[in-house]
């Protein structure tokens, strides 16, 4: 079993999909073993994007992440980050696998829907950004 972070990101969370999103990635066989909403300041989500600092998009990103609520959740499964960037598809939903989540929900590739971490590495430096191991739940 291995872990991953997801953010159901605020254009999710604006539109009110995020309960849908979650029964999705719950109908996938990830176990949800960690969940808070949490509304980003500009200084937290510099922090958590600094990998991106210097690039094009990096200031348009952290606006939009400080723009409203937004969901972090650590999920588990085999492989569980590569199953959940295979889930949700590619950055821009034009590019995304039918039935992703990206190409069925997002509407464009600045407003995406989901972060998945993109390595065992970032997830679980991701995943300690947003949760103490006390607040994740073995469910073994």
């Amino acid at each position: 079993m291995s872990r991953t972070l997801a953010i159901l990101k605020p254009d999710c969370v604006r539109r009110n999909l995020s309960g849908e999103v979650i029964a999705r990635i719950q109908k996938a066989n990830f176990k949800i073993v960690a969940l808070k909403m949490v509304r980003l300041s500009k200084q937290a989500a510099g922090e958590f994007y600094a990998v991106h600092k210097g690039r094009p998009f990096y200031d348009g990103l952290v606006e939009f992440m400080t723009s409203g609520a937004c969901i972090p959740m650590v999920l588990e499964k085999e492989n569980a980050f590569e199953e959940f960037r295979k889930f949700i598809g590619a950055t821009d939903p034009k590019d995304a696998m039918p039935g992703t989540i990206r190409r069925d929900f997002a509407e464009s590739k600045g407003e995406n829907i989901v972060h998945g971490s993109d390595s065992p590495e970032n997830a679980e430096r991701e995943i300690g950004f947003f949760f103490s191991e006390r607040e994740i739940v073995d469910l073994q």
